[in-house]
């Protein structure tokens, strides 16, 4: 059973190439500060987590994918090389869901910073506030049933 949407947001990429409604089941947003997200959207990735089956796309043929690792792919504009998603290849609940940019939203408005990875990988320049989970690189491989010598992210 799919958790009910919270709401609907439309989006797209910077040269309007890549349109997208998604269907949000959580306002909830996360930071993750891994190498390859960082080089990816060229900051830490501020992402929220979509049922793929939720996001309509528009301009699928601008939808450039790139396997990043044995166990995850990310997507891109083909014309304009906007971030428009993470997906986890691997099989398993997490399969079924993408971490779409905020950026990516016409308003990201009311949505809430609620955790952040590979915390122990992040540029001692950042710092968000708050109280919220932090999870190291280890911890957040773990969640995902992958040994540390497995990963390529």
């Amino acid at each position: 059973m799919s958790a009910a949407a919270v709401g609907s947001r439309t989006g797209g990429c910077l040269c309007g190439s890549v349109r997208f409604k998604a269907d949000l089941t959580t306002l909830a947003f996360g930071a993750c500060h891994c190498e390859m997200c960082r080089r990816w959207t060229g900051s830490a990735l501020l992402g929220i987590t979509v049922p793929s089956r939720n996001v309509q796309w528009e301009g699928d043929a601008q939808i450039a994918r790139f396997q990043s690792s044995d166990w995850a792919e990310r997507a891109h504009c083909r014309t304009c090389g906007s971030a428009l998603f993470y997906h986890v290849t691997a099989d398993g609940p997490h399969a079924e869901n993408i971490e779409m940019p905020i950026g990516l939203f016409d308003d990201a408005n009311g949505l809430t910073f609620s955790n952040e990875i590979y915390i122990d990988h992040k540029p001692d320049s950042f710092a968000y506030t708050g109280d919220h989970p932090r999870h190291t690189r280890k911890e957040t491989l773990a969640k995902f049933g992958i040994s540390e010598e497995e990963d390529l992210a």
